[in-house]
């Protein structure tokens, strides 16, 4: 099969190739070159905010209108464009297959098409930036009336920002069917349920909460469109509708596709802490069962987006309860993470390292977030920079760090082929000194009174003194653009120049280690038989003799079940 696959004309192997780990590669590519757009995006309406009024190098000056469309195309990228194609369908698609001893997906043709979907949505987003009018610059939300009014939801480019969203998410509704149904149809003999990595789980709730959750934002935005081009009053009070009905459809979506985005997060920090610390994920069973509890609680928290939008008062406080409740599922997995790495054998590689940035990280989100979540307190920091920086210290350790800590875990099955460290970290030091410089002036600004809408800060007498701090910001900004060249440079070097991986370096115990590395079209040589969970390690944490799930076991000590290749259990 290898060898048939390897004949075949370039542009078949590498552009409409059926094989999961080539379309990993196109999401993952087509997911950083746009994440190098909606970060020039960032750097170019944070520079208007530093300096009001001073043409920003290759934009010229943002008036009001650019400005605008910056903010929404950098959101909706960042989320929509990045984080889904990389998280999600990236890794899930490189990974699931060869985690659970599958030859491929389980649905070949549906996984390129639903690439090839995802790349027309890329080109219809991109598209939208050229028509007349520009770009949609109504914000990521698309909140009516700002929406349908005249002046900022006239023209094309909204209409096809909408369009390209609904063209993604049908994208990810057939790599969900797919990622569903190889987890549990195509799993090697001998492993159940309990014996897949917490990563297959892991998307395995994100796809299911995906597909339950997207369904009211689609018939939400065709309500939309019809309002825009047909003249209809979904969401307009003079002709009977409500606004607020959009807020309600988009948020049942918008906050499970948080969880959606974390929750691949935490596969991949399951899966670094556990080889790199020389231990087995503690509390395994619990952790999966407070995924699926947090995947339920997940479509039961969206209002607290709402509390001063005009809804019912009286709905404040279930929703602040819900809101606090699902933090506990969330707890539980980070006690289980760090208690992993109690009285570990700990490894500081660079997996490692980003690892354990995600968790400091994603932590100061997380307590912040509680704060948004009480009626009282975000009646004051709604829309303010507050919240700015809470999402920020929430998304980017989730969308950022920990694919940078998955890349460098998995780099060496990837291309069999080592990143080099002093690259990497160079790359690590500054990603997180720059983050941190860019979010951290945004919590007083919050405090400041600073709304995240306003242009040009100078405006206004009582923001003048916060002035500094958005000049700080916007440095941060910049410097994590530059922060992203070592890591550029390093994966493309390394990729064609760098020094040969092991089969295995980092001793982990999962099935994907089991096979070359690269690994071949079709994965394994041989189909493998699994007899045992997905983390065994040696007792005394030395980790020297582990063996992967499918793996068979020379060792005469080990007290853990041997595992055999499907042919030296042949009866």
């Amino acid at each position: 099969m290898s060898a048939a696959h390897a004949e075949l004309p370039f542009w078949k192997r590498h552009l409409f190739s059926t094989d999961h780990k080539v379309i990993a590669r196109q999401y993952m590519l087509t997911g950083a070159l746009m994440a190098i757009v909606g970060g020039l995006f960032a750097a170019a309406f944070r520079h208007t905010l530093a300096w009001p009024g001073e043409s920003v190098p290759g934009f010229g000056v943002l008036g009001p209108d650019r400005y605008n469309t910056m903010v929404t195309l950098h959101g909706t990228i960042m989320v929509f464009w990045v984080a889904m194609p990389v998280l999600v369908a990236g890794f899930g698609n490189f990974l699931i297959p060869l985690m659970v001893g599958a030859e491929d997906m389980a649905f070949p043709r549906l996984n390129m098409l639903s690439y090839w979907v995802f790349f027309l949505s890329t080109a219809v987003l991109v598209a939208s930036l050229f028509v007349t009018g520009g770009g949609s610059g109504v914000g990521w939300t698309t909140y009516p009336p700002l929406s349908t009014s005249a002046r900022f939801g006239a023209g094309l480019g909204v209409d096809l920002w909408i369009l390209a969203v609904a063209l993604e998410f049908v994208a990810f509704l057939m790599g969900g069917i797919n990622f569903i149904t190889t987890a549990i149809n195509k799993r090697a003999p001998g492993m159940g349920l309990w014996d897949m990595p917490l990563f297959v789980w892991e998307e395995i709730v994100a796809s299911v909460v995906f597909m339950l959750s997207v369904g009211p934002l689609v018939a939400g935005a065709v309500m939309l469109l019809f309002d825009r081009n047909l003249g209809t009053g979904f969401y307009d009070p003079a002709a009977g509708g409500d606004p607020l009905l959009f807020q309600h459809l988009f948020w049942f979506f918008g906050h499970p596709e948080v969880y959606v985005l974390l929750l691949p997060a935490l596969g991949i920090l399951a899966e670094v802490l556990c080889a790199l610390s020389r231990k087995a994920l503690f509390g395994y069973r619990v952790v999966v069962w407070s995924t699926l509890v947090a995947g339920v609680l997940s479509f039961v928290v969206w209002a607290h987006h709402q509390f001063i939008s005009g809804i019912d008062p009286r709905l404040a406080s279930p929703f602040s309860l819900t809101t606090i409740l699902i933090s506990v599922p969330f707890s539980i997995t980070i006690f289980a993470f760090l208690a992993t790495l109690w009285k570990g054998s700990i490894r500081l590689e660079l997996p490692m390292l980003f690892a354990v940035a995600m968790l400091a990280e994603f932590l100061l989100g997380g307590v912040t977030g509680i704060v948004n979540g009480s009626a009282a307190a975000d009646i004051y920091i709604h829309d303010t920079y507050f919240v700015v920086a809470h999402f920020h210290y929430t998304l980017f350790p989730i969308v950022v760090l920990a694919p940078f800590a998955g890349v460098y875990y998995w780099f060496p099955k990837m291309t069999g082929r080592e990143l080099h460290r002093g690259l990497g970290y160079a790359h690590l030091a500054l990603t997180v000194v720059f983050f941190n410089l860019t979010f951290l002036p945004m919590f007083s600004l919050g405090m400041m009174g600073h709304h995240r809408r306003i242009a040009n800060p100078s405006m206004f007498e009582h923001l003048r003194a916060g002035q500094h701090l958005q000049v700080l910001a916007t440095v941060g900004a910049i410097g994590l653009l530059v922060a992203t060249v070592p890591f550029v440079v390093n994966v493309f070097w390394s990729a064609l120049r760098g020094r040969q991986a092991e089969r295995n370096p980092w001793r982990a115990t999962t099935l994907e280690w089991d096979t070359a590395s690269p690994p071949p079209h079709g994965n394994f040589d041989a189909p493998p038989v699994v007899s045992r969970g997905p983390y065994v390690y040696s007792p005394d944490g030395a980790g020297e003799d582990f063996v992967p799930q499918g793996a068979p076991d020379t060792s005469q000590e080990r007290a853990v079940p041997a595992v055999a290749m499907a042919e030296a259990v042949a009866p």
